[in-house]
C-alpha cells in the first residue's frame, strides 16, 4: 500500500493509531497494548448489526435409518450389536454414514431416546447412556435419527427480527427459546418434517471453541438442505483469505470495508482514552466514530432501518436528534 493510502492492514491501523496518540512507533510493549485496543474496537463495534458481518450457510439433514435389527445384552447395556445393519457405511454422495456419534436411537417402538457415542463397524455401536430395559433386546426393531446439527463454526447469532422467529430462509421452521422447546418436545423421538427449532450452545469440547447447534422438531425423516443466515464471529481475514476472530498478523485486515475502516481505530481510541480516564478525548473519539457510523448507515443496504433505530435510541437518551447534529 502507498504511504498516502488509507490504512488497511493491521500494521497500518496500528501505525495510524499510534500517530493519533502521538506515540513512538516500533516499541514492542506499546504495540502489544495497541493491538489489543484495535481488536477491542473491532469487537465492540460489531455488537451492532453490520451487513459486512452477514453470512449464510446450510445444514444437511439425515434421514432416519431402520435397516436390520438390534441386540443389547444386559451385561453391557451400552453396546448395541446389529444384524443386517450398515451403520458405518456412507450414505451415497452425502459425506456422512448411516449412523454417527451424536445421533439418536429408539428401540422396539419405545420412546426412550439414546445417544450414540461411537460407531465401531456396520454391526456395532456404543450408547452414551445405559439401556434401561428390564429385558435384553434380541432381534429388536430400532430407529436411528438426528435432531441436532452443528451450525457454522463462526456462528454468532441470527440476522434480523425474522431470523429470531424462523431458523430457515424459507420461514417454515419456527424458532423457540430452548426452555420452551424442550418443554414442548422433551424426548423428540417422532420423526417427520421439521417445524420448530432451538439454537443451543453445547460448550467447548477439546478446545476453547464454542459449539453452536440447532435442534429440530420433529427430527428429519428425510435428507434435506436447510439454508440459514447469521452474523459471523470472524471479524478479521488473513492475506490468504482465512477468517479469524481477531487481527493477529501484520498483514491481516478487518472485514470492515476500507471506506469505513477508520471506525475501528476511532472505537479503539475511544476505549483507550476511557481506560486512561481521559474523558474528553474518549468523547471526541466517540463522536468521530458516531459520525462515521451515521454516514455508513445512510449508504449500506438496510441502513434506513438501522439509522432510524439509531436516532430513536439517541432521542430516548438525550432528546431529539437531527441528521445534521
Amino acid at each position: 500500500m502507498a504511504a498516502s493510502d488509507a490504512p488497511a492492514t493491521f500494521l497500518e491501523l496500528r501505525t495510524h493509531f499510534l500517530e493519533a496518540l502521538k506515540e513512538v512507533t516500533g516499541v514492542s510493549a506499546v504495540n502489544t497494548i495497541v493491538n489489543r485496543y484495535i481488536n477491542l474496537g473491532l469487537q465492540t463495534m460489531h455488537q451492532e448489526d453490520w451487513p459486512w458481518a452477514e453470512r449464510q450457510a446450510v445444514i444437511l439433514t439425515h434421514d432416519n435409518y431402520t435397516t436390520g435389527t438390534a441386540d443389547i445384552a444386559l451385561a453391557t447395556r451400552t453396546t448395541v450389536t446389529g444384524t443386517g445393519t450398515l451403520w458405518n457405511t456412507a450414505v451415497t454422495g452425502m459425506g456422512f454414514n448411516n449412523t454417527r456419534a451424536g445421533g439418536k436411537l429408539t428401540f422396539a417402538g419405545a420412546s426412550d431416546v439414546y445417544e450414540v457415542t461411537s460407531v465401531a463397524s456396520d454391526t456395532s455401536l456404543t450408547l452414551v447412556d445405559r439401556f434401561i430395559g428390564a429385558a435384553a433386546l434380541v432381534g429388536a426393531t430400532y430407529e436411528y435419527f438426528e435432531d441436532e446439527y452443528a451450525l457454522a463454526s463462526d456462528y454468532w447469532r441470527p440476522i434480523g427480527e425474522v431470523a429470531l422467529r424462523y431458523f430457515d430462509k424459507d420461514n417454515t421452521i419456527e424458532v423457540l427459546e430452548p426452555q420452551d422447546f424442550y418443554q414442548r418436545f422433551g424426548k423428540n423421538s417422532a420423526v417427520g418434517t421439521p417445524a420448530h427449532a432451538a439454537i443451543v450452545e453445547r460448550g467447548p469440547s477439546g478446545s476453547v471453541a464454542l459449539r453452536p447447534r440447532v435442534v429440530l422438531a420433529p427430527p428429519p425423516s428425510a435428507l434435506r438442505i436447510i439454508p440459514y443466515r447469521y452474523y459471523t464471529t470472524n471479524l478479521a481475514v488473513s492475506a490468504a483469505g482465512v477468517g479469524a476472530a481477531n487481527l493477529s498478523a501484520d498483514t491481516d485486515e478487518p472485514i470492515v470495508p476500507l471506506r469505513w475502516r477508520m471506525s475501528v481505530i476511532y472505537k479503539g481510541l475511544e476505549l483507550w482514552s476511557r481506560d486512561r480516564k481521559d474523558d474528553a478525548r474518549s468523547e471526541l473519539y466517540k463522536r468521530s466514530y458516531e459520525d462515521l457510523r451515521v454516514a455508513a448507515l445512510h449508504l449500506i443496504p438496510g441502513g434506513d432501518t438501522r439509522l432510524r433505530r439509531y436516532y430513536e435510541e439517541k432521542a430516548a437518551a438525550t432528546g431529539p436528534v437531527t441528521a445534521g447534529r
